[in-house]
């Protein structure tokens, strides 16, 4: 599989592309320049990129995503959890909270999402 990751600006094309999909190069153009103040060819560099990574298609001029941006994200959560933490959710979780708190609020939907795995 093809490395999938982003950079900051390919990530805010990527949620335009998610957003608006299915999208023509023409309207993609349009709205990157109105919120990059990209000029087309920017657009086209950008768009290729992630395309050759896996992530979008340009098929007869229609932006479509090959990935959704839930999958996306997932695969890059489960990815640094991997590299960083040895794939240790347990772990994650407790760096992460070492620092920030969690409200109970959190806490609760927490247990809501492990609790089916609890069997």
């Amino acid at each position: 599989m093809k490395e999938m990751r982003m950079g900051i600006i390919e990530s805010k094309f990527a949620d335009l592309i998610w957003q608006y999909e299915p999208i023509t190069t023409s309207e993609l153009i349009k709205l990157c320049e109105r919120e990059f103040d990209w000029k087309r060819t920017t657009t086209y560099t950008v768009l290729k990129r992630l395309s050759e990574r896996g992530i979008f298609q340009n098929k007869d001029k229609i932006v479509t995503s090959l990935i959704s941006r839930e999958e996306f994200y997932s695969l890059q959560s489960e990815k640094f959890v991997e590299e960083t933490f040895s794939g240790s959710l347990p772990a994650f979780l407790a760096a992460f909270t070492a620092r920030k708190k969690l409200n109970a609020k959190e806490v609760e939907e927490i247990r809501r999402l492990i609790e089916p795995y609890d069997k």
